[in-house]
């Protein structure tokens, strides 16, 4: 909910409420983890994502909006993942609906930039519930968080926070809240919940400010430039709006010029709660 005083905080009127699951949808039971395709596999994840068959498995915890967890299968693979139909969205209203195309936006922002740090997302349009994102379900040390992480000594994945902290300023996240921070069983970090992005109004939410004033490690600054020289590709663009795009350019092209990681002066640009 957002915080009195807050205008641009993103939240609900108070008369909107989530619609409930289907009463078909299982009930939460304790899960294992079990795939033949992992995340970090790009290529065979997008492809079972786009193409496999769809079961609900249950209603995941905590969650905001109706997020569901699914199996999803084709031939002899198969992986978890966390569907998010357009069906389940609360409204918003400071933010326009179709959070789940956002979802699916940040991922192949993350890829353009050549940053991988968002497991695969993919859109589907025929899906249990009607259309939503599929994202690939990453089996975290869900006891690490941003904040625990950000001190870290491995060079790889100190790296991989400053390319998050980068796609958050262009994407303009506005909930990268510390337990959106996840890393698995090698170091990799993944970054999850990015829904709430690419608004035309600047509205940067965001628990990573550790690197305010540093310079802008050069192979993401070499990705800012090539991603606006380039401009935006279809894939992209097609899950945002004509607005929407020249923000995002425009954004890439002030942290570019800027060449360091900005301050929060104000004081006031961060989620709630953090973690």
């Amino acid at each position: 909910m957002a915080a009195a005083g807050r205008a641009d905080e993103p939240g609900t009127r108070p008369d909107d409420t989530a619609p409930s699951p289907p009463s078909s949808t299982p009930s939460h039971t304790p899960y294992e983890y079990d795939a033949t395709v992992a995340p970090s596999e790009t290529e065979p994840m997008v492809e079972l994502l786009g193409s496999g068959s769809i079961d609900v498995l249950g209603l995941m915890p905590w969650s905001s909006n109706g997020t569901f967890l699914v199996e999803v299968r084709q031939g002899t693979e198969h992986a978890p993942a966390i569907y998010k139909p357009v069906s389940a969205e609360r409204p918003l209203w400071d933010f326009p609906g179709g959070l789940w195309k956002r979802e699916v936006a940040t991922w192949e922002l993350s890829e353009l930039l050549g940053f991988g740090v968002v497991p695969p997302t993919v859109g589907r349009t025929e899906a249990p519930m009607g259309p939503g994102s599929l994202q690939a379900f990453v089996p975290a040390r869900f006891e690490e968080h941003y904040f625990t992480l950000r001190d870290t000594d491995d060079e790889n994945l100190a790296s991989s926070l400053r390319d998050l902290c980068v796609l958050d300023l262009v994407a303009n996240a506005t909930d990268r809240k510390g337990g959106h921070c996840l890393v698995d069983a090698d170091q990799r970090l993944w970054a999850i919940d990015n829904g709430l992005t690419f608004h035309v109004e600047f509205k940067l939410r965001t628990v990573i400010w550790d690197f305010a004033g540093e310079v802008v490690p050069q192979r993401a600054l070499e990705a800012l430039g090539s991603f606006l020289e380039d401009g935006v590709p279809a894939r992209l663009a097609r899950w945002l709006s004509p607005e929407e795009i020249d923000a995002t350019l425009a954004r890439a092209s002030a942290l570019l010029e800027a060449g360091r990681f900005p301050h929060d002066l104000t004081g006031n640009r961060y989620p709630w709660p953090l973690v």
